[in-house]
């Protein structure tokens, strides 16, 4: 049975790995998801998932439409994946 296959929406300001604001992912789990991802544009993770293999705090994940950040979370066949940076500043 093939993995499946999610739409993952980038944010611009990780786009200079990607080329593109929407890229195709392989994986059944978030983790899966973003280790494919990795795996052809390398970097990516890092700037996604910290050292303590943890999502960064300024980092948004939605998989579904729901929030999450839990890396275990189900991946289904076509959804859609949204990470988003959070804007800091003050």
């Amino acid at each position: 049975m093939a993995e499946p296959r999610s739409r993952v929406h980038v944010p611009t300001l990780l786009q200079s790995y990607t080329k593109a604001a929407e890229v195709e992912g392989k994986g059944a789990t978030l983790d899966g998801v973003l280790r494919d991802l990795d795996a052809r544009f390398p970097g990516l993770r890092f700037r996604i998932i910290d050292e303590q293999d943890r999502l960064r705090r300024h980092m948004r994940v939605f998989v579904r439409n729901a929030d999450t950040r839990d890396l275990t979370t189900a991946v289904r066949d076509g959804d859609d994946v949204h990470i988003i940076g959070a804007l800091s500043g003050g």
